[in-house]
């Protein structure tokens, strides 16, 4: 196995910062401290699992965004694609809002430190999704990817969900 990646937690005070944007005012400096970088489960598993840094539910029709407290690391060459864990798929149709999250490598150096951030909804029509700290909610897998012969790209990433085109 290539071995083209390595994950890093992101600062602190990023952490806190995307926390309390997304959930209010909170002591979450425990919680920084818990968090667990993603792994695979098996030796013949392709995803690395995200596991949720805090305990969430999600009612049929709602939608989160988790900040994971994670950045990865990535060679050139290499993107990390993230989906749902496979189970919650099927069990509470949840998806990712951008139906796949694309990390970039350069994706690594940007303002925001590169902070993996899964927005996700549970489109069950019935079934309320409960997902407990450090439980994995996601899964990302590093692919390779290619460019065109005459690629002559110049442009350079300082953010994240759409900040390409910006």
């Amino acid at each position: 196995m290539l071995k083209v990646a390595k994950f890093h937690k992101v600062s602190c005070d990023r952490f806190l910062s995307d926390m309390e944007k997304n959930f209010g005012q909170a002591n979450y400096n425990t919680i920084f401290n818990e968090l667990i970088l993603p792994k695979r489960a098996t030796i013949g598993s392709a995803g690395y699992d995200f596991f949720s840094p805090i305990d969430f539910t999600l009612a049929p029709g709602e939608e989160i965004t988790v900040p994971t407290g994670i950045r990865s690391e990535i060679n050139d060459g290499y993107v990390l694609m993230i989906f749902p864990r496979s189970g919650l798929g099927f069990k509470y149709c949840l998806t990712l809002n951008n139906t796949v999250g694309i990390i970039d490598s350069d994706y690594f150096y940007s303002d925001n430190e590169g902070h993996i951030m899964i927005r996700m909804t549970n489109r069950s029509k019935e079934k309320t999704l409960e997902v407990k700290k450090g439980q994995g909610f996601a899964q990302g897998i590093f692919l390779p990817f290619g460019i065109t012969i005459d690629d002559d790209t110049d442009g350079v990433r300082n953010g994240g969900f759409g900040s390409t085109t910006k």
